[in-house]
């Protein structure tokens, strides 16, 4: 067993980032970016950046030899293979495989070359698909998870249960939040693949720039969903590094919900489309409702900062900039 390092000082003494090593895994995803924004802006660190030409985080023998030579102090776990409904149903093998060996590779050398702290970036659905609303941290494991989602989900849950088993075995500070759904720039804009936020602003951008007079999109429309701004997100996990005894998982979120008709009528507004929408039943829904319990995180001292309509309208623009520089990520 390798003996735990000294982790960082935290809450009540000194920062538990300012002058360590901190690899951020995934910094050119849309959650890696922000927590590398918000560092950056910090100042007070030595990041650890690599993209995946330099460092392929699924090869074993590379992440270990990445942390034998840089020994980061703290990790941040943002690196993960994300889609929409559509991804997760077609490519189930991949969602399982990778993030499994993203979670494993990470974690494993993390704590063979004494990184004395690990946040994992997890999802709010590993959640099972009737847990109770809003969904506390208990509901974990509790019944069958959603099936268009199930391999991204249970590949999440091996990465938590693994942090907090090096936590109870060997006393190393390895510890996860459980994010909702997320939005903000630096977003995935396939057509097909991406999540509801980023899929809705293309295609009513794009609606209204060919004129078309309606817009089909997928399932009922009844749905309830929660949506969190990315830099909150990165906020929220700094802010948790800080505490010295953080629970082994966390919720992140708002708090507040609504369903997937009213978030298409508000990004319709946004983007300036005045035709109609039309909803396709015959396409799958996912889960009724996914609203997570944030009183815990709330406890802390720690809330949202950033208003739905705000944050979407700053999303849309860094769309339109992204589209303009040819640098979409999609």
């Amino acid at each position: 067993m390798n003996p735990s390092p000294t982790p960082p000082a935290a809450a009540g003494g000194d920062s538990a980032l300012r002058g360590r090593r901190v690899f951020v895994a995934g910094h050119r995803g849309m959650v890696g970016s922000a927590l590398v924004r918000r560092l950056r802006a910090r100042g007070d660190c030595e990041l650890l950046l690599r993209d995946r030409a330099q460092l392929d985080l699924r090869d074993a023998a590379a992440v270990d030899r990445f942390f034998a030579a840089e020994r980061p102090e703290v990790v941040l776990m943002a690196a993960a293979r994300v889609g929409g409904i559509e991804a997760n149903r077609t490519f189930p093998v991949e969602f399982l495989e990778e993030n499994l060996a993203l979670a494993l590779n990470v974690i494993r050398s993390a704590f063979r070359h004494d990184t004395a702290r690990l946040l994992f970036l997890g999802s709010s659905c590993i959640y099972p698909r009737e847990a109770p609303q809003p969904i506390p941290e208990t509901a974990l494991l509790t019944g069958p998870l959603e099936p268009t989602n199930e391999a991204y989900a249970l590949a999440k849950i091996a990465g938590l249960k693994l942090c907090q088993y090096y936590r109870r075995q060997h006393g190393r500070l390895f510890h996860s939040v459980m994010p909702t759904n997320l939005y903000g720039p630096g977003d995935y804009y396939h057509p097909e693949r991406a999540h509801v936020i980023p899929a809705l602003l293309r295609r009513f951008h794009e609606a209204r720039a060919a004129g078309r007079p309606r817009v089909v999109l997928w399932g009922t429309g009844t749905p309830r969903r929660e949506f969190l701004h990315v830099d909150d997100l990165a906020d929220a996990c700094l802010h948790l590094l800080e505490l010295p005894d953080p629970p082994d998982w966390i919720n992140v979120g708002t708090g507040t919900d609504l369903t997937i008709r009213e978030l298409a009528e508000l990004i319709r507004d946004i983007t300036g489309y005045t035709g109609e929408m039309v909803f396709d039943a015959s396409r799958p829904d996912g889960t009724p409702r996914k609203l997570l319990d944030i009183s815990r995180l709330r406890a802390t001292g720690w809330a949202p900062r950033i208003p739905l309509r705000k944050g979407l309208t700053a999303t849309y623009q860094d769309f339109l900039a992204a589209r303009a520089a040819g640098t979409l990520r999609e």
